[in-house]
């Protein structure tokens, strides 16, 4: 082989050092490349440009329970969804009801457990055909029996938190609630939850008024506070619901003056759009005319980290799963999550 000549295996080298030399190359300016290009930017069209350190939950009330659900069934696809609780509301006749046994209730503690989501509270449409301020003593008294049931369900439950609506002047919804005039709502619903705090400081269970605005009854901050501040205890607090005022008044003012009052929370959503002020006008999250952005700003600012719960009355008739999977999406959406 003549010196001019070159040799094969030297060749076969040269190519694969260039070869690799020049991949090297390649990488070493993809990798500069890369490190110059600008970090992703949050996009408020997608979702909240911050990310908002609050637990989200959905009301039982949107599921097709007991018709065509289970409880089980709906505590899994809740968590299957993604959200982190979900409110079970107390009735005359299902799983979490009258007829429930401290044993059956801490049956659904251990089965929400093994499926990985809490239970964020305890809600019930009974404070409306028992109301606490009633004009009828035995409806008070049943009303009172009832919120007793409700506490020690709560305990049971492993949840710290029970929505509860004192009183109502006035109930749209109901032909045969009698008007309570506004001074003896009053009297009656501090008697009522005056008599049951005894038994809710014992089990630690919060009770928790919400703010209605259909019932005629705390219609502004100022008596909301000076209802809940007068029992002097930490487990009298506000169970505040942004849909329930929507009709006239907006949800993040509310905030900002019931501050660390705020225990627990109803994210309903209400468009001021319509003529329809009864339940029906209730929404899907983000259907409506809600500023979430201010609603989670100020709760942010009065330092509120709990639950974050949907509540509305209208399973789906067709694929109920989708209104839970909207809902969680809109959630992440509003917290920040995405």
């Amino acid at each position: 082989m003549s010196a001019q000549q070159p040799s094969p295996n030297r060749d076969s080298v040269t190519r694969r050092t260039a070869l690799a030399a020049a991949l090297a190359v390649g990488a070493t300016a993809a990798v500069a490349d890369a490190g110059q290009q600008p970090a992703p930017q949050p996009d408020a069209r997608r979702s909240s440009p911050r990310r908002f350190n609050m637990k989200k939950s959905i009301n039982l009330w949107a599921f097709p329970y007991p018709e065509r659900m289970t409880l089980r069934e709906c505590l899994q696809l809740a968590k299957n969804a993604g959200f982190d609780g979900i409110e079970l509301n107390y009735d005359l006749e299902n799983d979490l009801s009258p007829r429930a046994t401290a044993k059956e209730l801490r049956a659904i503690r251990a089965m929400a457990d093994k499926i990985g989501i809490a239970i964020s509270g305890v809600c019930s449409f009974l404070f409306w055909p028992y109301p606490l301020s009633s004009n009828d003593a035995k409806n008070r008294a049943r009303g009172l029996e009832l919120a007793r049931q409700m506490i020690a369900a709560a305990s049971e439950l492993g949840t710290d938190n029970l929505l509860c609506v004192p009183g109502a002047v006035h109930i749209p919804w109901r032909t045969d609630h009698e008007p309570v005039p506004n001074d003896v709502c009053d009297r009656r619903a501090r008697d009522a939850v005056g008599r049951l705090l005894p038994q809710a400081e014992k089990a630690r269970v919060h009770i928790n008024i919400e703010n209605i605005f259909f019932n005629g009854y705390l219609m502004t901050p100022a008596e909301m506070i000076a209802f809940v501040d007068s029992f002097k205890s930490r487990y009298v607090k506000v169970h505040f619901d942004t849909g329930n005022i929507m009709l006239f008044q907006f949800p993040e003012h509310w905030i900002a003056q019931l501050g660390n009052r705020i225990k627990n929370t109803h994210f309903k959503e209400f468009s001021k759009k319509g003529t329809d002020h009864s339940l029906e006008s209730f929404r899907t999250l983000l259907d409506g005319t809600t500023n979430w952005p201010a609603v989670v700003e100020a709760l942010d600012k009065a330092g509120y980290r709990d639950w974050c719960t949907f509540e509305y009355f209208h399973p789906f008739a067709h694929y109920p799963e989708a209104l839970i999977y909207q809902t969680n999406d809109a959630l992440d959406r509003i917290l920040g999550r995405k």
